[in-house]
């Protein structure tokens, strides 16, 4: 069995990102991997503006701490001021550009108006509360590199620099199907040993967090010559093909056969836990994986494995690697196993960390309980207090 580091960089390696790229709006590239840097044609802020609501002053005017200086003008946001005259003051508001003359703002709580004339109870040192020209951004640099994740942060940047259309890489193309006789769609008749299919939605769910274009295929059945049929069917326009169950060696266990029949078989069997039997490679021009049946073995080894190497063919270059925190273990966990462990677990109100009491690969409570996985080595056991490397789940959803 491969080690975990060994599986995921053999899967980067091979990984080859989308090249197609299209334009879209700014506004409708949340989720999207950016194509090309984006460089700014202007500064920002574009011109000195004002912090905060108050009034533009001269420094050297208020030099004393004590000023009276008349109120020559009001310079709402948005708006241009006039050159402010010595001895005189313009009420200004947030955002507004400092006129031309002033040198400091005074902020309100420190003023006070009587008629057209301010008293200003404090000595600003020149600058104060004052955002100067190019402060964030200076015009002809880069704002987003390419291969960025683009979110809410990455888009407000875009249009703040008045981007209102970005390249992107085309949507990741991926055919889901589920294999296993036993599988049957909530809402239908639940036969003797026969279960709901979690997984389709589970496995849905996470392809639409990174932003891909799914093509269900859905169940099954438990047969070689069904499973070689929807695998030639699903790797046409596809990028990627992921599967779940079958994955096994019993004998209605299809998918290696298939995949090797159809295709070749580059992975098979990493040393996780949970998720042993986890596939990996490529079917005609697109890439397989095949994922295990039980719940929480789909899960772990989507976020383990899968997600990076979406990412990847997607054109992400940076933060494909979950980070993980150092915790406290509030828990014992004497019993080291020789595969690489992803424990559930929650951060507790003590700042620990603690265990879902049931760590089996079908209990898929524990993932809605927990805040994320531990991260444990091959051979190591764990005594309460000691620090392990926890990985959220909001580090490995999207």
């Amino acid at each position: 069995m491969l080690a975990v580091r060994e599986a995921l960089d053999l899967m980067l390696a091979a990984a080859r990102p989308v090249q197609d790229i299209e334009v879209i709006s700014t506004l409708a590239a949340n989720g999207r991997v950016l194509a090309k840097a984006q460089v700014s044609a202007m500064n920002v802020p574009g011109a000195d503006n004002t912090q905060m609501d108050g009034y533009a002053v001269r420094a050297a005017d208020c030099a004393g701490g004590h000023a009276s200086l008349t109120v020559s003008q009001r310079i709402p946001a948005g708006h241009v001021g006039q050159p402010l005259l010595p001895g005189t003051a313009a009420r200004i508001f947030t955002g507004a550009m400092i006129p031309e003359g002033a040198d400091a703002v005074v902020m309100q709580e420190q003023c006070e108006l009587a008629g057209n004339v301010v008293t200003i109870k404090h000595a600003p040192k020149s600058g104060e509360w004052i955002r100067r020209a190019g402060e964030d951004i200076t015009s002809g640099s880069v704002v987003l590199p390419a291969g960025a994740r683009l979110r809410s942060q990455e888009l407000g940047l875009a249009a703040s620099v008045g981007l209102a259309e970005l390249p992107v890489k085309r949507k990741l193309k991926v055919a889901v199907f589920f294999t296993g006789d036993e599988l049957t769609m909530p809402g239908e008749p639940l036969a003797p040993g026969a279960i709901y299919n979690s997984n389709r939605f589970t496995l849905r769910a996470l392809l639409e967090n990174l932003g891909c274009e799914i093509t269900d295929f859905g169940i099954v059945p438990d047969s070689l010559e069904a499973t070689r049929s929807v695998l030639r069917e699903s790797a046409q326009g596809h990028d990627l093909i992921i599967t779940s169950g079958g994955v096994s060696v019993g004998e209605e266990d299809h998918i290696k056969p298939a995949v090797e029949a159809e295709g070749k078989l580059n992975m098979w069997q990493i040393a996780v836990k949970p998720g042993k039997p986890l596939a990996f490679g490529e079917v005609q021009q697109a890439f397989f994986i095949g994922l295990p049946g039980n719940p929480v073995s789909s899960f772990i080894t989507f976020m383990m494995f899968v997600r990076p190497f979406v990412l990847r063919l997607q054109g992400v270059e940076r933060a494909i690697a979950p980070r993980a925190f150092p915790m406290r273990a509030d828990f014992d966990w004497p019993k080291a196993d020789k595969r690489n462990e992803f424990l559930r677990a929650r951060i507790n109100d003590a700042g620990g960390v603690e265990l879902f009491h049931n760590q089996s690969s079908g209990v898929l409570t524990s993932t809605v309980w927990g805040d994320g996985v531990i991260d444990n080595p091959p051979g190591q056991a764990i005594a309460a207090g000691d620090l392990v490397r926890f990985i959220p789940f909001n580090e490995l959803l999207y």
